[in-house]
């Protein structure tokens, strides 16, 4: 079996998954079908890239929002380190926990990256844009913490 996962592109169905949130309640990305989602998977709570990029998402959602974008972001912490994330950072939206990264593997977000000059294999920073239908309108992959959003909002023409 190889680490890297297969990627997803426009145009497929976003594939349905069911993860526990950071106060413990099963969420699915089907419970929002009728909704455009924002999902984003990201290594780990409370580093900073991980800080910049969940903060940009905070900072943007009322523009995400008004544009009837929800904000799921998904990573292998536990739903008590997310918890403490979403408190010490004021974070206004769920945070899923994805321990066994079944479904980084599902979405392509788990493989062979380039960490300090070595190859090592993990959480590929990715985010997927999912229409009110289910089916994905935008699959990015190897996204950059810093500016993510603000590059996403250009690609949604979101205003701000």
């Amino acid at each position: 079996m190889t680490d890297t996962s297969a990627r997803l592109e426009a145009g497929q169905t976003a594939p349905d998954f069911t993860l526990l949130d950071e106060h413990g309640n099963s969420r699915s990305l089907s419970e929002f079908r009728g909704q455009r989602v924002i999902v984003y998977f990201y290594p780990e709570a409370g580093t900073p890239g991980c800080t910049k990029e969940a903060c940009d998402f905070r900072d943007n959602l009322n523009s995400l929002k008004s544009a009837g974008y929800v904000v799921l972001g998904i990573s292998r912490d536990k739903p008590e380190k997310l918890a403490r994330f979403v408190d010490d950072q004021g974070l206004n939206f769920p945070l899923l926990s994805d321990p066994d990264v079944a479904v980084h593997h599902l979405y392509g977000a788990w493989g062979e990256k380039s960490l300090y000059g070595k190859t090592v294999t993990g959480v590929l920073r990715s985010t997927f844009v999912v229409d009110d239908d289910g089916i994905l309108t935008l699959a990015l992959y190897n996204v950059k913490a810093t500016g993510h959003v603000a590059s996403l909002r250009k690609k949604l023409k979101i205003d701000a």
